[in-house]
Parts: structure tokens; sequence; C-alpha cells
């Protein structure tokens, strides 16, 4: 064994021992490269000796020398995974070095083979796309995931210049990518930052695109020497989508697809800048559905949600490419006209909204009619920040709704003083109901042949602590905007109701009520049980109590109008079209709506002396009433020449300030038991 460590050329520290069990040991300490075995050492037993060995150290190299007489034994022993077996008498010293080195230089390069294999398999394994160039930045590996992404096999890429194989796009600007393998390996030190991209494109072999990351990372040996590098690169096509839907999503509505006020007033903050820099004017438009809260009680929030939708798209077809349409909530948007020339230019975007919108719009096969109401404001006039243009044009919107709705206002300073009345009375409207302000006058309706008083109509007053006794156009129209009109209207229900009751228990007899209902009220779900428990809650007998509808109210929706009126019938409630001629009803219309009154409108009756047609107009509604058996009232009777009108077209009953204002209840109570002043009639 001393031949192994006696040249100096090749010199091998060589540790002898003499026992099985010693050499077991040894090798189980490690540090030992390779194994030469006498299989016939004092405690040895032939080729179980050797496995023990390899038990002790398998990944060790051994070499067996045996004797000629146990050289099948040496045979068997590599068979169980021996290196080589020398004879001992063959073993010189040059032999056994060679034998001895050539046995450790096969071991190490399987063992390389081993770990570039594992090396590979791992590769295939991991997610992540694997390529390694050589310093010119050729191609000299590929892992699976790599060939898979750009559409090149291993054997075809090797060799090749990297951006050949690697084609790499910006993604957003679409332009070709410098090959940064080539920057880095060649010491670029400003390279650095682009070793790193997030925003890349990678443009397989057959033209698919996948969006990607990737890495590069130079490859030193062990003197520091570059070698080449490698590119660590994963698909992000599908996070990256997902991520764009989400800032989509985080930027419009998800209703109507609009961008929503995120994204809105950006925009119109660059418009803002824009504008300043070019000395240009630009617009804003707040647009607010007009009542569309009975929409959502009447016919249900998918109703609602459709109509909204419409709205949404009709918006958008009445404005430029350039231009936005957002919605803020509910049933309100937001306009921005980036450039106008004048304010002028607003108002005929509004005028062009307000016709678009009032066309009848098809949801559910349900004909709706809706209207909208439009509030502007330009820049720089009306404000220099987006905060200010909304805030100027949402308080233009209400002004177009105290207007009347359906229309457009720009706006103007003094807007804002009237704003603020009237959010401060919304304020204390919402409290009047339970501070008890709300009371009730009545007004009579007379027989216009005996002077006796028929029936009295219920007004609603608002005894305000501050500003006086207020009457329903002030604050009735606010209270069908934020909602309270509902309980209001109940309210107004059970106190006539009771107030008749107890007229009816002091003696006064039946006198019949009248109670005016709006639009809100009548088209809620919940109005028939409404009408139903006043009754029961009160004992009025229902044929005693008639309920006011304007045409208006019933044209809205004509067949959802038909069967809330039957019900209402079915329960003995009278029912009285109110306002007569102000509408749009058809003669079809008034045969089928099941009333019982029709009441002349006051505009009407004013016009009697004062203009021939209007007397024949007012003649003819008298004559249609009569045609279609039902009662006809005279309402806004101010003058004798108006009654004496009035009685000779055997107009059956009158109401108005000729024969008494509203009064309060006591005052009601001795009206109805003495009738009108004698000779106001005769």
């Amino acid at each position: 064994m001393g031949e192994l460590g006696s040249v100096t050329e090749e010199r091998f520290e060589v540790e002898w021992v003499t026992e099985l069990s010693r050499g077991i040991e040894r090798l189980r300490d490690g540090g030992v490269g390779a194994a030469v075995l006498d299989l016939k050492l004092p405690d040895s037993k032939g080729v179980e000796t050797f496995d023990k060995l390899v038990q002790a150290a398998p990944g060790v190299p051994i070499l067996i020398l045996s004797d000629p007489d146990t050289e099948e034994e040496a045979r068997q022993a590599v068979q169980h995974g021996a290196q080589d077996y020398l004879l001992k008498e063959q073993a010189d010293g040059y032999r056994l070095r060679r034998t001895v080195r050539t046995m450790m230089d096969r071991r190490a390069a399987e063992a390389v083979c081993r770990e570039n294999a594992l090396a590979t398999i791992t590769l295939d394994s991991i997610a992540e796309g694997v390529v390694r160039t050589d310093l010119c930045g050729n191609v000299t590996y590929l892992n699976g995931v790599a060939e898979k992404m750009s559409g090149w096999f291993r054997e075809e890429a090797l060799g090749r210049p990297v951006a050949d194989v690697l084609r790499l796009v910006d993604s957003v600007s679409g332009a070709v990518l410098p090959n940064v393998v080539v920057i880095v390996t060649q010491g670029d030190k400003n390279a650095l930052a682009t070793t790193k991209c997030t925003s890349c494109t990678l443009i397989r072999r057959d033209g698919l695109e996948f969006g990607i990351e990737n890495r590069v990372a130079i490859i030193c040996d062990q003197d520091g020497n570059t070698l080449g590098a490698v590119i660590s690169f994963r698909d992000v096509s599908t996070a990256r989508a997902a991520s764009l839907e989400m800032s989509r999503v985080a930027q419009h509505d998800v209703l109507t697809q609009l961008p929503n006020r995120t994204l809105f007033d950006d925009r119109l903050t660059q418009a803002i800048s824009l504008a300043e820099r070019q000395s240009k004017q630009l617009a804003v438009l707040f647009v607010d559905v007009d009542q569309f809260k009975r929409i959502n009680d009447t016919l249900g929030h998918g109703v609602g949600d459709n109509l909204l939708r419409s709205v949404a798209g009709r918006l958008t077809a009445c404005i430029r490419r350039t231009d936005t349409v957002s919605r803020l909530g509910g049933d309100e948007f937001l306009i921005l006209l980036s450039q106008v020339e004048c304010a002028e230019d607003a108002a005929v975007t509004a005028r062009k909204i307000l016709r678009a919108i009032a066309s009848p719009h098809i949801i559910d096969n349900k004909s709706l009619d809706i209207n909208v109401s439009i509030g502007g404001s330009t820049y720089p006039a009306d404000g220099r920040d987006a905060a200010s243009l909304v805030s100027q044009a949402d308080v233009a919107m209400y002004e177009a709704k105290q207007r009347g709705r359906n229309g457009y206002q720009s706006f103007r300073k003094d807007m804002n003083t009237r704003l603020a009345k009237r959010v401060l009375l919304e304020s204390d409207l919402r409290l009047a109901l339970g501070r008890k302000e709300f009371l009730l006058h009545y007004q009579p309706k007379i027989d216009l042949r005996t002077g006796r008083v028929t029936g009295m109509e219920t007004l609603l007053r608002w005894q305000h602590p501050e500003r006086g006794m207020l009457l329903p156009a002030t604050f009735v129209p606010i209270a069908e905007e934020c909602g309270l009109i509902l309980h209001i209207g109940q309210w107004v229900l059970i106190e006539a109701c009771r107030q008749a009751q107890e007229w009816s228990d002091s003696g006064l007899g039946v006198v019949p009520i009248s109670v005016n209902v709006s639009a809100v009220e009548f088209q809620s779900k919940d109005y028939l049980s409404g009408v139903r428990a006043a009754l029961i809650a009160t004992g009025m007998q229902p044929q005693n109590l008639e309920l006011e509808l304007t045409e208006t109210v019933l044209m809205q929706d004509a067949e959802s109008a038909v069967v809330t009126l039957l019900a209402l019938k079915a329960m003995g409630v009278r029912v009285a079209i109110d306002d007569f001629g102000t509408g749009y009803s058809s003669f079809t219309y008034l045969r089928r709506f099941p009333v019982d009154t029709l009441k002349v409108g006051q505009s009407f009756v004013q016009e009697i002396t004062a203009d021939p047609e209007g007397s024949n107009l007012v003649g003819a509604m008298i004559s249609i009433g009569k045609s279609l058996k039902q009662r006809v009232i005279a309402v806004g009777v101010e003058t004798a020449s108006q009654l004496d009108f009035l009685q000779r077209h055997e107009c059956g009953e009158g109401q108005g300030s000729y024969f008494s204002n509203p009064v309060v209840a006591e005052q009601a109570a001795r009206l109805f038991k003495s009738g009108v002043q004698e000779g106001m009639v005769h």
C-alpha cells in the first residue's frame, strides 16, 4: 500500500488498517476518497466483508486485492458493486496508482452526471422558465417551461442568440427590448436596473404572447470570471389580467359600467389642467332622474336597475368621444364636457339629453316615461377645481327640480342661498311629524242646486315654528324627494278619517271626506294595505272616504293604475280625478278608470268669464262627466259669474273661496251643519 503514497507527481494520502472492523469504523468517520480491500484480513469473510464496507460507506469506490485462490470471490465483489479487482502479484506501484486514480475519476464523473441530471430534473420541475447563455449571449440551456413558453426545443435553441429564442417587447409601448443579457455580461454597470423586468411581453415562436416577469443574473466561476448569464421568467398573464380587471372594477360602476366618481374626478382634474394651459373652458353637468324612487317602490329594484342602464346608454349617446359620463350613485350622473366654447354649449347638450331621456324606455315589456333634471357649471367661471365644479352643478340641478323638474339650469351664485334654505327646510321637515307640527284644514264641497255641504276636502298645513303656516306647495315636493311623503300621507289619511268619524259620533251625521294622494303614495306597494289599515283603525265606513288623484298620477302607469283603482273600489272607497283636463288621459282610459268624480281644474274655472273658449271647454268637461255618469265638481270658484255659468251648465257641485276658504275642524263642523250663507247659491 506504500506504493500509493511514494510517487511525488501522484501522491495519495494513505491510511492502512489490518482489521476489517477498524476499516469500517474509519469509513464511517468519512473523508475517504477510495478504499483498497484485501479479502484475506484476519476478521474478513470473503464477499460478506465487502458488503459490510459498502454499507459503512456506500459512496466510496472500492478496489479488491486478491490472491489467485480468491479471484472468484473478487469477481463476486465486483458484481456486488466493487469498481475493479487486481491480483496481488500484478499490483505493482504504477498499475495500482493508475487503477485507483481511474476508479476515483470515474466515481467523480458519475457524481457530476448524477448532479447534472438531478439539476435538470429540478429545473424542469419548477414553474419558471430558465435559459442559460454563454458570454456572447448564445443559448446553452433551456428547461422544459422555457421550451413550452418560447416554442423552441432545446436542441434547436442551443447556440442561437438569446434574443432570437426569447423575443421580448415592452408591454406598454410594444417596443422591442434590448438584449439585456449581452449588456449585463459585457459589464455595463448602468444595466443593473434593467436586469429585472416586470412589464415584458414574450412573443412565442408561433406568435402567441405571454405577459412575463423576468430576471437576468451573471454566472461566474470560482475565480469571479464571467461565464455567461441565466434568465429566469414566469408567466404573469393571468395575474396581470386580474390586476387590470380589479383596477377597472375599482374605477367603474358595477351596474352601468360607466366610470365611477373616482375615475371621473381624475379625468376632470386632468381636463382642468389642460384647459388652464390652453386657456379653454369646460363644463360639468349634474343629471338626476326625476322621481326615480317611485320606480323602485312600485316596479321593483330590478326594473329600476334596467332603467338606469337605459339612461346610461342614452347619456353616453348624447356626448362626444372626448367627454365622460359617470354614474355618481343611485339615480345621479355626472358628465364632463371636456371642451366648450361658452356656457351655452353646455345648455345645448343638456337640451339634447332632456329630449333623449324623455322618449319612452321599454323595460321588461313596459313602456316607462321618465324625465331628468340637469344642472351645469363651467370652468373657470363657476369654479377652478373639480370639487367646486361638481358642487355648483349639483346646486344648479336642485334649482332645476325646484322649477318643476324636466329642465336645465346653469349655476348662478344666488342659487346657493336658496339651496341652503331648502336643505334647512328638509331638516325641519324630518322632525315635523314627531313634533306634531302638521294640521289639517277642510274646504267644503257645495251642491250648486241646494247650497248643502256635500263633503269636505282635507288640506294639509305645516305650522312651522319659525316660518309660520306653510302650504303644501312649499314642502310636499321636498317630502316626495326625500321619501317622507309616505309617512306624512299615512298620517293625513288616518287623521282625516278620525276627524270624519268624530264629526259623525258628535251628531253631525255622515260627513264624506276626501284626501289627496300623491304619485309616490299611490304607486307604493303598501298603499292598499295602508288605506285598509286607516279604515280599520278609525272605524270609518269606506263609502264615506274619497281619494283624489290627478290625471298625471294615473297616466304614469295606466295599466297598473286600473288594477289599484279596482282594488280600492272593491274595498268600497270612492275615487275622484283631481285637476281634470290638465293631464293627458284619453277618453278610453276615462271609461276604464273606475272613478266616481271628476274635478274640473281651477285654471279652467278661472277662464270661464275671461275667455269664451275657456268657458266652452269647461262646458265640454261637464258634459263628459255627466256622460260617464260621474259627479262633476268645479274647483276654484271665486265669483258669482263663475257660479252662474256652472249652474247654467248643470255642474253638480262647486268648491272655492266664493263659498269658503279652507278652515280648521271646528269651523268646518259649523259649515257642514248650517250650509253656506243664504243667497250665495240661489
